[in-house]
């Protein structure tokens, strides 16, 4: 059984990790990751086994940690309580950077990560309907994946603006992209969740009449 002081090494050298492969990607070696965390390499190596490995738990953390949050927000949090944890978004940062830096790493590992967050979408969406907070789908995993899929691209907009000059890096400084992403979309954002965009339901029920009418299985 480990020791209280194991656990929180452990801890320690996936948090530095976390921070480190998102600014710098995850090519980069174990020594510095260890430096961050105040080990030896030696360390990470009788924690983790391997980079990889390291890599594999850090993919985890950082999905649960987003999976807890948005579950307790979107079920029990009142909207004061949301947007005052908007409000600190250096808690976040780490996590921000992370998920950026999958995503233009790309490859099997980012096509999985995605695919988890997906699937912890879907799950903590059908909390809040159980709970009353958000509206029932008629395609629950389609609807998850529609989500991922915008906040996917406004994170990789907020990267490709910043490369051109225009904008914060969200692997550079995850804190001020977060907080610059909220302050261009989150209002438009909020009006499209709680009012929808268009003004009347005939595109739907057409669509709806055309699916129901498909042959195809």
């Amino acid at each position: 059984m480990r020791s209280a002081d194991d656990l929180t090494t452990r801890a320690r050298i996936r948090d530095a990790a976390v921070v480190r492969f998102g600014r710098d990607g995850f090519r980069v070696g174990l020594r510095a990751i260890a430096s961050d965390a105040g080990v030896s390499p030696g360390l990470v190596i009788h924690h983790f086994g391997s980079k990889e490995r390291l890599r594999g738990e850090c993919d985890a953390h950082v999905r649960r940690t987003i999976r807890e949050v948005k579950a307790e927000a979107i079920t029990q949090w009142s909207p004061g309580q949301i947007l005052g944890e908007m409000s600190n978004a250096a808690e976040y940062a780490p996590l921000v950077g992370y998920v950026v830096r999958c995503l233009l790493d790309g490859g099997a590992l980012a096509a999985e990560f995605v695919e988890g967050m997906v699937a912890d979408a879907a799950a903590y969406l059908e909390e809040a309907v159980d709970a009353g907070t958000v509206r029932p789908s008629s395609d629950p995993p389609g609807r998850a994946r529609y989500l991922i899929a915008t906040t996917v691209g406004m994170l990789v907009i907020a990267q490709l603006e910043a490369d051109a000059g225009r904008g914060v890096s969200p692997t550079v400084d995850p804190a001020g992209a977060l907080g610059q992403m909220w302050q261009t979309v989150l209002l438009p954002g909020l009006e499209m969740m709680t009012d929808g965009l268009l003004t009347s339901s005939d595109l739907l029920d057409e669509y709806r009449t055309a699916m129901a009418g498909d042959p195809s299985p």
